[in-house]
């Protein structure tokens, strides 16, 4: 099956290895302010990070292009890609629709989307972010935006089963200056935001952040500005034959950090579960067998 064409940031990544100790600076300048840092002309670039042109041509064909042109158009689509809407998202869809099936073309693009996100992850962003999510020392915070509040309302519920102290932060940004209130430095803040990205919640985390803090970002492939105050950030992949982007990257990666937060908490977890599936006997909530 056919990847995606891997991003800029991507390529650095990839390359970061043999990239001289000049290279490295223009590839950091340009990834703390991405991408907009490489949409200028190479000679300004270069002077914004410091760099001599040279370098900046001798990084950008490490990355595989012929020349800067054609990474300053790759960093041109990707900046289209990060703020379309709906509309243009269908268009791009209809106009490179293949023949088969809508169903196929769903699976097949889900399907690249999970290997894409999981083949990107860093195991070790991962483990950490795990560790705060199951730090219960610390109060967690959950928040979600227009779209993807139904992802912090999931998380909540099953972060609320794991840990004490959870708070689900609700959807009106006019209430968010009451939880910032209470938030102490060695909290997290889990938060989902993803194109067209919104700027109550990069406020909130750039608050939240100059308290100390902790913000666990989970966003798409293109990064929410959030991503340069957030202690650990995910990228899911998201782009689907549709008007609207996929969460069911997203989703998987959220209950893998579910499903490992449980087993960093265990036994604290197991004996929570217990008393909470005593509650539910007591309430009547659920059926039981015959």
């Amino acid at each position: 099956m056919k990847k995606s064409p891997a991003t800029v940031r991507e390529l650095i990544r990839e390359h970061y290895a043999a990239l001289t100790q000049s290279e490295r600076k223009f590839a950091n300048s340009l990834l703390e302010n991405y991408p907009a840092a490489g949409l200028a002309s190479i000679t300004i670039v270069a002077a914004n990070a410091d760099v001599s042109t040279p370098t900046v041509a001798r990084m950008v064909q490490k990355l595989g292009f012929k020349g800067y042109p054609q990474f300053h158009q790759a960093l041109l689509k990707e900046l289209e890609a990060k703020v379309s809407g709906p509309t243009q998202r269908r268009a791009k869809w209809a106009a490179e629709a293949p023949e088969s099936h809508l169903l196929n073309r769903f699976a097949q693009a889900v399907t690249r989307n999970i290997d894409q996100t999981f083949s990107n992850l860093d195991t070790g962003s991962f483990d950490s972010a795990v560790r705060q999510l199951a730090d219960t020392g610390h109060q967690l915070y959950v928040v979600g935006g227009r779209i993807t509040r139904a992802l912090a309302d999931y998380a909540f519920t099953h972060f609320q089963a794991v840990r004490p102290r959870v708070t689900h932060m609700t959807a009106s940004s006019a209430t968010w200056p009451h939880y910032l209130l209470d938030m102490e430095a060695g909290d997290t803040l889990l938060m989902f935001d993803v194109r067209r990205y919104e700027t109550n919640l990069e406020r909130l985390a750039e608050l939240a952040a100059e308290r100390g803090v902790r913000v666990i970002l989970i966003t798409d492939q293109w990064a929410s500005p959030i991503a340069g105050v957030a202690t650990h950030s995910f990228n899911c992949w998201v782009e689907i034959p549709s008007a609207w982007d996929s969460n069911i990257s997203t989703m998987m990666l959220l209950e893998a950090l579910i499903a490992a937060t449980q087993e960093e908490c265990w036994p604290e977890t197991r004996d929570r579960y217990e008393r909470l599936d005593a509650l539910f006997d007591m309430t009547r909530l659920f059926r039981k067998p015959s």
